[in-house]
C-alpha cells in the first residue's frame, strides 16, 4: 500500500487533505497530490488528473465533494486502485456501488484516523 493518490489535495495547512498528506509522507507512503491547481505539495510533484500519474496507485484518498465525484469516476476505475477512501463529507452511495462493482475496496473512514491508529494497511 506504498502509492497513494490524494484526490483534492491541498497547499492549505488547515486542510484536512494537507494534513493527510503530511502524515502519509512521514510514514513512508508515495504520495500524488491530485488537484485542479496541480501545485507541487510539500515537495512533492503536484497533478491535475489522476490519468497523469504513471505508476499503480494501491490507494485513493478522497477529499472532493461528492458533487465533483462525477467528474473523476471514469478516472478512478480506469486506474483501478486496490482500494479508495471516502473521507467524511465525501460518500456518495451510488459511485460507492460502482466502485465495488469494479471490485475495488472502499473504505468510509478517516485517513488520518487509519493513520494515526496503524490501520492504514490494506490486508
Amino acid at each position: 500500500m506504498k502509492n497513494v493518490a490524494i484526490l483534492g489535495a491541498s497547499d492549505n495547512p488547515n486542510r484536512y487533505a494537507h494534513l493527510a498528506q503530511v502524515k502519509l509522507q512521514e510514514q513512508g507512503y508515495f504520495v500524488y497530490p491530485i488537484s485542479k491547481s496541480g501545485k507541487d505539495i510539500l515537495g512533492v510533484r503536484g497533478y491535475t488528473s489522476l490519468n497523469q500519474v504513471d505508476e499503480k496507485l494501491d490507494t485513493i484518498t478522497l477529499y472532493l465533494n461528492p458533487i465533483h465525484l462525477i467528474d473523476v469516476l471514469d478516472d478512478i476505475l480506469e486506474k483501478k486502485p486496490r482500494r479508495v477512501i471516502f473521507n467524511p463529507g465525501t460518500e456518495s452511495e451510488t459511485y460507492i456501488k460502482r466502485l465495488e462493482q469494479a471490485d475495488i475496496v472502499v473504505e468510509r473512514a478517516c485517513t488520518l484516523v487509519l493513520l494515526s491508529t496503524n490501520q492504514f494497511e490494506l490486508m
